[in-house]
């Protein structure tokens, strides 16, 4: 996208060669020859730099500065001064202007002092789209995961969590919705107030409605007293209901109604009472089959899936189990007491060659195991059993791979053109492109050798990758991520961990 610079000044002829200037650089250019109308324009959309003239007519350079940057704070703005007016100028960037030029402009000049500002607002957004986030990029509030699946979980709860969106989170049993739902609650605006969690699964059927909206004295028998109930205790707050699935059928209007309007009805009472709280849902089942069943109703659904998290098996993001076991090993090593407990390596083997059914609640209560029975800490094989359908060995890999080339083997690569011709080794575009490259790099690694240090191969080629797209976009960061397809904060937390300097991969 191009830049959006707003130039604001009363001389006709100033502005329009500053326009016609900027445009010729790529610049969408929007002009004012006003303050006010300049102020508008700036409420009405973002700009990446703002040039104004300090002796505007309706307002002064002062003034044009501070409301700019209540409106805008992030974007930068320099000042545009004739001859005597410098001191003015120097006192409009005391009070937040980037720099300030004199007139006769030099556009040569003025054009260096537009980029710096602008690569200054970027900066100071990516900061702010950064903050809040946790420096590991492997957890984040709580929940733990680097892969890409979680990686966007995350980023979906740093774009929603502030809003009062409701949410509905669906996934397996197992894998971790109460979690998400908490980092959810905790990185809201309601943070500090209740987070009251009903599993509708869990209650029965016949007080489902007074434990939801709580009943007066006196409404059926055994009512002994007022209740609040957990939609009035979760007022101000948050309400998860887990398993929202499993909610009386001839409850859920009720609900709705709720949502709708923001008031409920105790059991009993017909006092109106009036509730604000931020609705999050989860489920294990597949929402629609619960339409199609008769268990959910459809109006409803729409109602609390203003925001759908769909948390993959623990299966499907492999990578993960590691940094999970990991987690869960200095949980239950404090916990028992067990010093610097570790892994062996057939244990590790055993986590990835198994198919965990049971997601993360299984994959903790494995370690927590483990650990219990553990000798002096070190766990050097898991109590579980090597899922049928995940029985390939590494030798049965390794006998299945092609004889490594003789040193010296021409390691040249070239991408096909389509037709086959070329030297070197061929590579195909799109999926195969990878593959091949994959290949590639693995025929060429050397054996293990027991007792010396083996470095990451996939931390090699992410360090590697990230260089190259550096590299092509000249260090634009914003240019590498999406030639990457990367969020710019998960490329910003590979430049972080690799030591790289964007410029200096230009």
């Amino acid at each position: 996208m191009a830049n959006r610079a707003l130039v604001i000044d009363d001389d006709k002829a100033t502005l329009e060669l500053l326009k016609f200037q900027l445009e010729s650089e790529g610049y969408e250019t929007t002009i004012a020859e006003r303050g006010e109308k300049g102020l508008e324009y700036i409420k009405d959309g973002e700009y990446d730099i703002i040039l104004t003239d300090l002796n505007l007519p309706d307002i002064s350079g002062i003034e044009m500065v501070r409301r700019s940057k209540e409106l805008a704070p992030l974007t930068e703005i320099i000042m545009v001064t004739g001859f005597g007016s410098v001191e003015k100028a120097i006192e409009a960037t005391k009070a937040g202007a980037f720099y300030y030029v004199e007139k006769p402009v030099e556009f040569e000049e003025l054009l260096v002092l537009i980029e710096k500002a602008v690569e200054r607002k970027q900066q100071a957004a990516e900061i702010k789209e950064l903050r809040g986030r946790l420096a590991s990029p492997t957890s984040y509030e709580g929940v733990i995961g680097g892969s890409r699946s979680m990686q966007n979980i995350y980023e979906i709860i740093e774009n929603v969590a502030e809003s009062d969106a409701n949410i509905l989170i669906l996934g397996e049993s197992g894998t971790g919705k109460e979690v998400i739902a908490n980092a959810i609650h905790y990185k809201s605006r309601r943070a500090s107030k209740p987070f009251v969690k009903v599993n509708c699964s869990a209650l029965p059927k016949d007080l489902i409605e007074s434990q939801l909206f709580g009943h007066i004295k006196g409404s059926f028998t055994g009512a002994n007293a007022d209740k609040v109930g957990f939609i009035g205790q979760a007022n101000g707050g948050s309400l998860l209901l887990d398993e929202i699935g499993e909610m009386p059928i001839d409850l859920q209007p009720k609900l709705l109604r709720v949502l709708q309007e923001k008031i409920y009805y105790r059991v009993g009472s017909d006092k109106p009472q009036e509730v604000d709280f931020r609705l999050v849902c989860s489920t294990n089942r597949n929402p629609f089959e619960a339409i199609q069943d008769g268990n959910l109703r459809e109006d409803l659904y729409y109602r609390i899936n203003t925001i759908e998290i769909k948390i993959p098996p623990l299966r499907e993001r492999m990578e993960d189990v590691p940094m999970l076991a990991e987690h869960f090993l200095q949980i239950y090593g404090e916990k028992y007491n067990q010093k610097e407990p570790e892994f062996s390596q057939v244990a590790y083997d055993q986590m990835l060659n198994y198919n965990w059914r049971g997601n993360v609640r299984e994959l903790q209560h494995v370690i927590e195991r483990a650990v219990l029975l553990s000798k002096q800490g070190k766990i050097d094989k898991l109590d579980i059993e090597r899922n049928l359908e995940s029985s390939i060995s590494m030798s049965d890999i390794a006998a299945a791979q092609p004889a490594s080339q003789p040193v010296g083997f021409d390691t040249k690569i070239q991408v096909s053109n389509g037709n086959g011709n070329g030297n070197g080794h061929g590579l195909g575009s799109g999926e195969d492109l990878f593959e091949e490259v994959g290949k590639f790099i693995v025929d060429r690694l050397p054996e293990p050798v027991e007792g010396s240090a083996q470095k990451d191969v996939f931390n090699e080629i992410e360090n590697g990758v990230v260089i190259a797209a550096l590299k092509r976009t000249r260090g634009n960061k914003q240019a590498a991520a999406n030639l990457l397809g990367l969020y710019r904060p998960r490329l910003y937390g590979m430049i972080k961990r690799h030591n790289l300097d964007a410029k200096g991969a230009e």
